[in-house]
């Protein structure tokens, strides 16, 4: 093999299996000298690729833990499961990775051929991730677009959809993209607005980087965190719940979010009382879905909702 940077990238995808290769078998492998291979380590170490040799009839050389990771060269199925396993790190399955898996994927999949993009997303179409929150789901390509966009320092368009359905078109310099858990919500400057915004990115639609490149405006105090923090704040009404239910605490508590958990009352009995800033239709699907008889105490604007749905769901049932 004459080509030097082919056979670089064979030698390195050789020594990123977990085992010690002999000279003479890597040499064999790319069918080049023993005095070649020598050349190619060092200039893989001069890459910054810790390649460790040791001595003797049984010595040989393998790849090692450095002090920083170098670039990985993957084959097919490699990357197809890393850019799975990234895509569910994204959807909030593992708490506290989310963000990362996001940079990561934007990353892999901007270089990932086309022929592995349609595996990926055959895959995680056909799979279903048993979750627990609120079901505002975002399409991993929405978010590492908008990765990309924050990344880049490049102005993105798209359409959104406010709480109360308004439709618009945005054009903003996206800054960061922030997850608490449950959504991902990006900041970023509205040039129509002139102003500072939050977006719901689950609300985010058809989102597309401009190509137009912005100079970085300073964020407003405290950072974007905070400032999405402050928004979220002013628009968010708070539900005082007071709900009991005829059923173990164990049966409710598996069926409703981590942040809704009742206690117990009694044999078979248990009681939900919490503060929560979710919505009153998201709260009463939620307790509907429990499957077992409750009764709501408070608050009021919860239970005339309720009423109020079920009064809608009876007549169309009678229809």
């Amino acid at each position: 093999m004459t080509d030097t940077p082919a056979r670089l990238l064979n030698l390195l995808s050789l020594l990123q299996t977990p085992r010690e290769w002999p000279g003479s078998e890597l040499a064999t492998r790319l069918s080049v000298s023993a005095r070649t291979i020598r050349r190619d380590v060092d200039r893989l170490r001069e890459l910054g690729y810790p390649v460790e040799a040791t001595k003797g009839a049984v010595g040989g050389y393998r790849l090692v833990a450095g002090t920083a990771m170098p670039p990985l060269v993957l084959d097919d199925e490699e990357a197809v499961a890393i850019a799975v396993g990234l895509r569910a790190g994204a959807g909030h399955a593992i708490e506290g990775v989310e963000e990362a898996s996001v940079r990561a994927l934007a990353k892999l999949e901007q270089v990932l051929p086309s022929r592995l993009r349609r595996r990926v997303s055959t895959l995680q179409n056909a799979t279903i991730p048993l979750t627990r929150g609120d079901g505002a789901t975002v399409a991993p390509q929405t978010l590492t677009t908008l990765a990309g966009a924050v990344t880049g320092q490049e102005r993105l368009r798209f359409g959104y959809r406010a709480g109360d359905g308004t439709e618009s078109r945005r054009l903003v310099e996206p800054y960061r993209l922030v997850s608490t858990g449950m959504r991902w919500y990006l900041v970023a400057y509205d040039m129509e607005r002139e102003d500072w915004r939050t977006f719901r990115v689950d609300r985010v639609s058809e989102p597309f980087a401009t190509g137009a490149r912005f100079s970085p405006r300073e964020l407003p105090a405290g950072g974007a965190v905070a400032y999405m923090s402050r928004s979220m704040a002013r628009a968010t009404t708070e539900l005082d719940l007071d709900v009991d239910f005829e059923a173990p605490a164990e049966f409710v508590t598996a069926r409703l979010p981590p942040h809704l958990a009742p206690e117990s009352t009694g044999a078979g009995t248990c009681r939900l009382r919490t503060r929560s800033a979710d919505s009153l239709e998201w709260v009463a699907l939620r307790l509907a879905l429990v499957d077992c008889p409750f009764r709501i105490h408070a608050p009021d604007p919860l239970i005339a909702y309720v009423r109020a749905l079920s009064a809608r769901l009876g007549a169309a049932a009678s229809g």
